[in-house]
């Protein structure tokens, strides 16, 4: 069958090891089903997965991709939990064992991909497929980031650190909804415009003085904007952290955090009853993925070099 796959790991030229081609098909065991991929969004764990990072050389070749939508074994639209956990419970990122498609078990750049069946989710009608395709990750993340983590409430201010990616473009339209006061930087002019075309109520160049302290910052940049994020919370606010594109190892600002007893929680993916209540917010609401950009899955490279350039505002979806 078709796949997009990497097979092998490059951390200065992470595409050198991808590849557009053929790959056995997958066979479905006891409890996992076989889904037909009609869509399917890239994300950064993919340039990761390239770079050699959370992957074993022993798993190559491994079909990339977290997310997808598609069709069942019984013609029924789905989308797909992204988050495998072998033990089965409830709460699958508390698996201390869980992982992502594309890590232990095959990814969804694929025309087809098996997952567990506890893993396959109703598609909303209302939802087209790549809209679905852009929720289980990037959507799913910046969900958890807000409702379960952030202890923000309508009327609060959240400042969202480096506009631009699936995560803080799915946050930007989720804050609103929840009736925050939405902030957001980026060293991008460009960007920083087309946020508040999206939503956001306020647009900053990176590590500029703002205006007043936020209750809350979603932080997926690391390295590069921690200190301004310690900086510009109130005394007692949260920094909810769920990647670091720019480095993991930022300075500590210890001092400041104890001082000011400032709280920083760790946010990674989302359960599945949280993608379940994420898809039903989005039909009932009305909001939607920004999708950049799609593309047919034998262009993925383009799309993964857009991704690694930082030249997306949105997500970009592979179509098959």
């Amino acid at each position: 069958m078709f796949a997009v796959y990497a097979d092998s790991f490059s951390p200065t030229d992470p595409l050198s090891g991808l590849v557009v081609g053929e790959l056995p098909e997958p066979q479905a065991g006891e409890g996992w089903t076989t889904i037909e991929v009609r869509a399917a969004s890239l994300n950064h764990h993919d340039l990761w997965t390239l770079r050699g990072v959370g992957i074993t050389e022993n798993r190559l070749p491994m079909t990339l991709g977290c997310d997808a939508a598609g069709i069942d074994e019984h013609g029924n639209e789905v989308v797909l939990h992204s988050v495998i956990a072998p033990s089965g419970v409830d709460s699958e990122i508390e698996d201390p064992h869980r992982s992502l498609l594309s890590e232990v078990y095959q990814g969804t750049f694929a025309d087809r991909v098996i997952v567990p069946r506890r893993n396959v989710l109703s598609k909303p009608a209302a939802l087209t497929f790549s809209e679905a395709a852009c929720l289980p990750t990037a959507w799913l993340t910046a969900y958890r980031m807000l409702v379960a983590k952030s202890g923000t409430q309508p009327g609060d201010t959240v400042l969202i650190q480096g506009a631009g990616g699936g995560v803080t473009t799915a946050a930007i339209v989720l804050a609103r909804t929840m009736g925050l006061r939405v902030w957001v930087t980026s060293r991008s002019a460009d960007k920083r415009d087309a946020a508040l075309t999206l939503g956001a109520h306020e647009a900053f160049e990176s590590g500029a003085r703002l205006p007043h302290r936020v209750d809350a910052v979603l932080e997926t940049v690391g390295a590069a904007t921690w200190e301004h994020s310690v900086k510009s919370l109130r005394p007692g606010g949260r920094i909810v952290i769920s990647g670091a594109t720019s480095g993991p190892n930022p300075p500590a600002e210890l001092a400041r955090i104890f001082f000011k007893e400032l709280a920083v929680l760790g946010s990674t993916m989302g359960t599945k009853q949280e993608l379940q209540r994420l898809l039903s917010l989005c039909e009932v609401t009305g909001i939607r993925p920004l999708i950049d950009r799609e593309l047919p899955m034998s262009q993925a490279r383009e799309g993964l070099a857009a991704m690694a350039e930082g030249n997306i505002f949105g997500k970009i979806v592979l179509t098959r």
